[in-house]
């Protein structure tokens, strides 16, 4: 099993930065992919960003430009930069790790985000 541990959501106001992490623990030597993933009240759940191991990413559309993703794999962590913060931002974002062939096959409980207007 996986565990993932997240840190950073908060409050922030709009225009503002925030940074989220997720450290991997547990059985990670199969791990090819980690990122985020963000549900927000009413929708569904959709892919914010992910990063590979070989060092691809993958964005949403609606944080392209703003929000960078990042890994530092010695510590099996991942980094969530987010800039620009809009209140649309606002969700509880989720952790997630992946191994070949099931890329979210871990989460973690999720972190909360709120950006006010």
């Amino acid at each position: 099993q996986v565990q993932l541990v997240e840190s950073g959501g908060g409050l922030v106001q709009a225009g503002g930065s925030l940074r989220l992490s997720c450290a991997a623990s547990g059985s990670i030597s199969r791990i090819i992919v980690m990122g985020w993933y963000r549900q927000a009240p009413g929708l569904e759940r959709e892919l914010v960003a992910r990063i590979f191991s070989g060092g691809s990413t993958n964005y949403g559309d609606s944080v392209k430009g703003r929000f960078t993703i990042s890994r530092d794999n010695a510590k099996m962590t991942v980094y969530l930069q987010m800039n620009s913060l809009k209140p649309e931002d606002t969700a509880v974002y989720y952790c997630v790790a992946g191994v070949p062939g099931r890329w979210s096959d871990f989460w973690g409980q999720g972190t909360q985000v709120t950006v006010s207007s």
